[in-house]
């Protein structure tokens, strides 16, 4: 990478976005999603379907795929770019059944000892009556449970929107790393301001307050690191494969380094990260 690549480390906090701007480039449907992501940086991706108990929700893919010589899970929140497309991946809201096929993969790579690799993109868990109907409540609050238990290595990258526990069900993991034009918050700006100011039009003023951006996070102690982005964020249109390239890189360093720890002291280390956290 070129010089961007100071934005890796202690200098993040020094460079700033507009957190509004940054929220409506991380929505960009020209951006990467998380199969372009598993097409580039991933070999012989296999997918799987379903949850075993109710159906396939196409708002999340996942498989087994190999980076070199390293064979790991992969799991995505998957976007769609045309009207027709997204209405089939649901606009990347997952399904209970979308969080309980990503959990059985999981379990799937701790029995195979795969480390997993998550792509993090959504507005949010899908909150539709069927959707409480089929307990969407619960299947993310078990993908928490179980997650933080694994005993493989999980690397989270935010790629575009973490939403609320639409993404946090993929994010307990040892490293969550962002792109450097991704937002990740509890909840949407716009769901933000009608709560605090019954006002969803504050949005912009709302995204400010919420600590979304990645620099944001990085500083908080919530991401252990950013990858940069050309300036206005990536897109599909542009040179896309330098950056990821770069993101296999790391991807490769930081699995090597957690593949060599003991399953215990990697669990320990774990929680260790999110006691420190508050949670």
């Amino acid at each position: 990478m070129d010089n961007k690549s100071t934005v890796i480390g202690t200098e993040a906090s020094a460079i700033r976005h507009n957190p509004w701007e940054n929220v409506n480039i991380a929505r960009n449907n020209r951006r990467p999603t998380s199969k372009d992501y598993i097409d580039t940086i991933f070999d012989n991706f296999m997918e799987f379907h379903g949850d075993r108990a109710y159906g396939d929700d196409p708002s999340t893919i996942g498989g087994i795929a190999m980076i070199n010589d390293i064979p790991v899970t992969v799991i995505g929140q998957q976007k769609g770019r045309t009207l027709e497309e997204n209405l089939k991946r649901n606009f990347a809201m997952p399904y209970p059944e979308g969080y309980r096929k990503a959990l059985r993969l999981m379990k799937q790579a701790e029995k195979f000892k795969r480390p997993i690799v998550c792509f993090v993109d959504t507005p949010g868990a899908y909150c539709g009556i069927e959707a409480e109907e089929r307990g969407q409540g619960h299947a993310i609050a078990n993908n928490l449970y179980e997650i933080s238990s694994i005993s493989v290595p999980i690397i989270s990258v935010v790629i575009g929107e973490g939403g609320s526990g639409g993404a946090l069900a993929l994010s307990v993991g040892d490293r969550i790393w962002m792109m450097e034009y991704s937002v990740y918050s509890i909840l949407s700006p716009e769901g933000f301001a009608s709560i605090l100011w019954k006002d969803s039009s504050k949005a912009e003023e709302a995204a400010r307050l919420m600590k979304l951006t990645s620099y944001d996070l990085f500083e908080l102690g919530i991401s252990e690191k950013i990858i940069p982005e050309p300036d206005g964020g990536l897109t599909v249109d542009s040179n896309s494969r330098e950056t990821m390239s770069y993101l296999k890189e790391q991807l490769l360093t930081e699995l090597k380094l957690l593949k060599s720890l003991p399953e215990k002291t990697l669990l320990k280390k774990r929680y260790q990260k999110y006691r420190s956290m508050g949670l």
